[in-house]
């Protein structure tokens, strides 16, 4: 990860606008408001997409991008500026210069490769064993199609088997160590780290093999769980089992479910509930919450009614999180947890699995029960009140003093001063006393004095909107890298643009920064006559992007030798970049006018101008690509 990409999953954009003094609108799938970057502000036409990170007005400055596009424009500040702005406010070390090892990339490729082909290697073994397939089937109510889409398999019994596999296919041990399939003991002798399992292949959230999760097959085997050790592409505290099959099924239901094992989660998609991720085994992290946080605000912890997050609420909160970060335990730290609601503005709630089942059993029993339940969950203070107050004589004086003594404290963490009021009263009534009473036993009572949170609006609703594709980055990719190389050819992609009633390439037809920035750059080039014109690129280049430049000058090293062939190439991939953006910009113009005619909102003509104006774009761009076409035949 890029430290660009690290400050931008460290700071939320609406926040960082919001905080600037911009008023937003939760509607529908996004945020919209008024432009702070131009005079006419009688439409609300900025829109800030959460999940991408992004912001655009389609009003008088039709300007969009990213958190430091934005403080850029706002601050009237350079992109190293931002860039330590914002690295300051997200708790991101910029280091001086750390040159970027040429063989990283290639390293990282190298280990997901052995992993998919341990994937294959795996699932051999799990089709040639019966008795497996049988227990996936009987006991964990799995079909074929899911066991085949989840790419489950099994580790055979022995020291040696993908030692030996790999090794003689020309994978080395070494590299077998660094993907976490071979383990080495005190002597240094190296041997399969997975071994009688049910193999389950860890993705991360762009669908990149990661590691794996192993569970036992003999029950008295131990730990019942083992995911890969910590790798350069394995960190537990930053994946979350099934997001990049569930990224779309999050979006679409705004509301993302925690449940505590992998085969739960299988389970659960199988059902057609497909809004569900599992953390590896361990506490919840906050990056794990940041990575949900992209998708939706709202969501749902389903605790299994074992778990060690349920018993540790009986014995102490403070102490919960001490008795819960081992393998195989779902964390629940009540505290943790709603401290990391404040500071996502999330919406948190925990859902209790009844009569001693687990989520699999559940759907397996009823599927529209799972249903209920994760409509029924309730607020963590609200669960945490239940739980305690389960089974326990609520008209003993000392059991509500216990009670109060560990909930108060809970509510007086909340930073918002109606979300207490409303958490007192609740409390007061579940203990059947006067509030007044709970305030004075907070007064009285011994307790560390905490500085509580700023003061913060509620949470606000999730937002998502349609994101443009890997493919539309590829593309940005191709064009700033022939470009990079060439800069010279600028100019000439210029005039085949206006030939086609095209406007010239700028900055803003770029979405990513890195991207931005350089394009600036190439600019920069082509208009001075002092020095050759990649060379003042290359001189004029940041310490920030010297190591996407090393990627873009390995990218374009074979290029289309033809120059007229590179140059419809370098066209059809402006044409393809702003029909990308142009589409997704038209959806959002036509959700934001049925939005506002069914209001009722005079703005919907306003949005009207604005989607006849890009529906024209993508018209024109359509002719101009049928144009190339015709004149490659004549």
């Amino acid at each position: 990860m890029s430290v660009t990409d690290e400050i931008k999953a460290k700071i939320d954009i609406v926040d960082l606008v919001s905080e600037a003094g911009v008023k937003l609108r939760h509607a529908g799938r996004n945020y919209t408001g008024f432009c702070p970057f131009h005079v006419n502000k009688h439409t609300p036409a900025f829109v800030v997409w959460p999940e991408t990170g992004t912001w655009r007005c389609f009003g008088e400055c039709n300007e969009g991008g990213d958190i430091f596009k934005f403080v850029m424009k706002k601050e009237g500040i350079d992109f190293k500026e931002a860039l330590q702005k914002l690295a300051a406010r997200a708790g991101v070390e910029l280091p001086a210069y750390r040159p970027e090892k040429p063989e990283q990339k290639e390293t990282y490729d190298r280990l997901r490769k052995l992993l998919e082909d341990a994937l294959i290697f795996y699932r051999s073994h799990l089709l040639n064993h019966a008795d497996i397939l049988t227990y996936l089937h009987e006991k964990r109510g799995l079909n074929d199609a899911t066991i085949e889409t989840f790419g489950l398999g099994y580790a055979p019994q022995g020291f040696d088997n993908a030692l030996q596999h790999f090794t003689q296919r020309g994978y080395s041990e070494q590299d077998l160590v660094d993907a976490g399939l071979l383990s080495e003991n005190e002597s240094g002798k190296r041997f399969d780290r997975f071994r009688h399992r049910i193999m389950i292949p860890i993705r991360d959230d762009q669908g990149r093999m990661a590691g794996f999760g192993a569970r036992i097959v003999d029950p008295d085997d131990i730990p019942k769980f083992l995911n890969s050790p910590e790798t350069p592409i394995f960190s537990k505290g930053r994946l979350l089992y099934g997001l990049d099959r569930a990224r779309k099924p999050i979006r679409a239901a705004d509301q993302a479910v925690i449940v505590e094992g992998y085969l739960d989660v299988i389970a659960l998609h199988q059902a057609g509930y497909e809004n569900v991720v599992s953390p590896m085994g361990t506490a919840l992290t906050e990056d794990q919450l940041r990575l949900l946080k992209k998708f939706t605000r709202r969501i749902v912890l389903a605790l299994d009614p074992d778990t060690a997050g349920q018993k540790a609420v009986l014995r102490g909160l403070e102490a919960a999180r001490s008795a819960m970060d081992r393998e195989g335990e779902l964390g629940f730290d009540a505290r943790g947890l709603l401290r990391n609601e404040a500071r996502l503005q999330a919406d948190l709630r925990v859902a209790s699995m009844p009569d001693d089942l687990d989520p699999d059993e559940i759907v397996a029993r009823d599927k529209d029960e799972w249903k209920r339940l994760i409509e029924n969950a309730k607020p963590i203070v609200t669960h945490v009140m239940d739980a305690l107050a389960a089974g326990r004589d609520l008209k003993d004086a000392k059991v509500k003093n216990q009670i109060a003594a560990q909930v108060l404290p809970l509510i007086e963490d909340l930073p918002n001063a109606m979300e207490r009021d409303t958490y007192r009263q609740q409390l007061a009534r579940l203990l059947r006393v006067d509030e007044r009473a709970l305030i004075g036993a907070q007064a009285q009572g011994p307790r560390v004095r905490r500085a509580r949170p700023v003061e913060r609006k509620p949470a606000r609703e999730s937002a998502q909107v349609a994101v443009r594709t890997p493919s539309g980055q590829k593309v940005e990719g191709y064009v700033i890298s022939v470009l990079f190389r060439r800069p010279e050819l600028l100019y000439r992609l210029d005039r085949l643009l206006q030939q086609y009633g095209l406007l010239p390439l700028e900055t803003e037809d770029f979405e990513y920064t890195d991207y931005q920035m350089l394009f600036g750059l190439i600019r920069q080039a082509v208009e001075q006559d002092q020095a050759e014109h990649h060379e003042f690129v290359v001189d004029a280049l940041p310490e920030s992007l010297r190591g996407l430049s090393r990627e873009l000058m390995t990218q374009s090293e074979q290029l289309d030798p033809v120059e007229e062939k590179l140059l419809e190439e370098l066209l059809r991939g402006v044409i393809k970049m702003r029909r990308v953006a142009a589409g997704e910009n038209l959806n959002q113009l036509r959700f934001l006018q049925e939005e506002a005619h069914q209001a009722g909102d005079l703005r919907a003509a306003s949005y009207q101008d604005l989607v006849l104006q890009h529906t024209k774009l993508l018209r024109d761009l359509d002719q101009a690509n049928q144009r190339i076409s015709l004149k490659r035949f004549q």
